[in-house]
């Protein structure tokens, strides 16, 4: 971070996150409450087709952004990094550290990153540092327990709960935002990413 803003001192930078979620046909089950003598029923037709939910997400201020891509490989990665980098118009005035674990689509060399954005990743077998994973649980709560016919059904849920979770921003902020992520304006460089 503080590599970033000494090089790019005029400009606004910015912490983020990104992970990517899967999710398809095979139900997500979740206990529920019943009651006494009587047993809960959820359908459920597992088939195996697959979306991917990418959330990028700034823990500091709640902010998400959110795709949803078929597959997870080097060139959808590309094409995700590419349109975040432009729905946030990043360039010389606007700087984001983005932080990634070390997927194979995250590290190859293929990866073409986008001017603006600035690669951290966290270190191997970490899931528990990264706040964009504390996002799943809220992106899965409208297909619990809950069948889909098509990939497309399921899809138009997910679009409706991305847009409702990105003006939660309260809510968002208290999940992600660890004790030891740095605050957006006044940042302690020693906890600098």
């Amino acid at each position: 971070m503080k590599a970033v803003q000494e090089a790019y001192p005029e400009a606004r930078v910015e912490r983020w996150a990104e992970d990517e979620h899967r999710v398809g046909l095979k139900p997500i089950e979740r206990r529920v409450w019943s009651p006494r003598g009587e047993r809960p029923v959820a359908e459920a037709h597992e088939r195996y087709e697959w979306t991917y939910v990418w959330g990028f997400v700034e823990p500091a201020t709640g902010r998400t952004w959110w795709l949803l891509l078929p597959t997870v490989n080097v060139a959808v990665c590309r094409l995700a990094l590419a349109e975040f980098a432009a729905a946030m118009e990043l360039g010389p005035a606007k700087r984001i550290v983005l932080l990634l674990d070390n997927a194979g689509w995250h590290t190859g060399r293929e990866l073409v990153v986008p001017e603006g954005l600035h690669l951290v990743f966290q270190p191997a077998y970490s899931p528990e540092l990264q706040p964009a994973e504390r996002l799943w649980p809220l992106t899965n709560e409208p297909l619990a327990n809950r069948s889909f016919e098509t990939i497309e059904e399921l899809e138009d849920v997910l679009v409706q709960r991305c847009r409702t979770l990105a003006e939660q921003t309260n809510q968002i902020q208290a999940l992600t935002r660890y004790h030891w992520w740095p605050d957006a304006e006044a940042a302690d460089p020693s906890l600098a990413l």
